[in-house]
């Protein structure tokens, strides 16, 4: 037997095959913790499985990131996408604006079928964003960033009101969340996902608030603030996830109303402090523009 030729096989195969096996690995994995067990047999292969697809997919990594930068450099639709930030915005301003409209009326809906403030908070919530984002999306889709300065400015400040309007549905939030006991529950396999999707959430958020600043666009910089307020609300409901789902054997309900308190208190100030931030400055510059038009007179 050539262990050379072995070795290889095993550690690059094909990729057809590293393809397949991530979701029977997936599946093997899920299916131990969730229905057979975490000390059976079928769960110890799953984890060998895992542990497996894992390693080979790392190995692929250099080859990965070699194939995806020709792939950018030569395909002209990867260069558009990547040269054109005016389209990443308008993609990310539609498919966020989709998202938010339907999972607003959703919670709507919830909350016209169980009769309570809950779900319309959440969905206020989402629906506010909805709607700055419609409005943004519009400009971006007519204009060019700073095209029309002085109506960024005023959508930018505009923008900043409705953030001071969505703090008291956010209010209404930690209010349910504190003082009525309200939180989520989920299994454990869901409440992991959720906390991945939500740091990734509010790490590209984050990373794009700085990122987009460089392009002078009031405009960019308000969609991007939207993402990180909707990226804070996630934050705080995966807190009461996990505290609702790992938290209530080792820790007391009055500890947990604290931390939700506290977090809430804390991204209800960050998001008040940000709309003042854009009321304050989007003034100032329209100040300053409408002074330089007039001296240019």
């Amino acid at each position: 037997m050539d262990w050379k030729k072995t070795g290889k096989a095993l550690l690059f195969p094909h990729i057809a095959i590293m393809i397949v096996l991530v979701p029977i690995a997936t599946v093997l994995l899920v299916g131990s913790m969730v229905f057979v067990g975490t000390e059976s047999v079928i769960a110890y292969i799953s984890y060998v499985l895992a542990a497996y697809t894992l390693t080979v997919w790392c190995f692929k990594i250099p080859c990965l990131i070699k194939y995806f930068k020709t792939f950018k450099n030569e395909n002209k639709y990867a260069r558009r996408w990547q040269d054109d930030t005016r389209l990443r915005v308008n993609v990310s301003l539609y498919g966020s604006l989709a998202w938010n409209a339907l999972y607003g009326l959703f919670q709507l809906w919830l909350g016209f079928y169980h009769h309570t403030f809950w779900f319309y908070s959440l969905g206020a919530y989402y629906i506010c964003l909805g709607v700055m984002r419609f409005f943004l999306a519009r400009h971006t889709t007519r204009y060019a960033p700073g095209e029309k300065m002085q109506t960024e400015l005023v959508k930018y400040r505009a923008c900043g009101y409705v953030f001071l309007l969505m703090n008291l549905a956010l209010a209404l939030i930690i209010f349910f969340m504190v003082y009525f006991n309200r939180t989520f529950e989920h299994h454990m396999i869901t409440a992991i996902a959720m906390a991945a999707y939500t740091f990734t959430a509010f790490t590209v958020a984050t990373v794009n608030v700085v990122k987009y600043r460089k392009y002078n666009s009031p405009v960019f910089s308000a969609s991007k603030a939207i993402s990180l307020a909707a990226a804070l609300v996630s934050m705080l409901t995966l807190e009461s996830t996990m505290l609702t789902t790992f938290g209530g054997e080792t820790m007391t309900a009055t500890t947990q109303k604290c931390m939700l308190g506290a977090t809430g208190g804390a991204i209800s100030v960050l998001i008040v402090a940000t709309a003042i931030y854009m009321i304050v400055v989007g003034t100032r510059k329209l100040k300053q523009l409408k002074t330089e038009v007039e001296n240019g007179k």
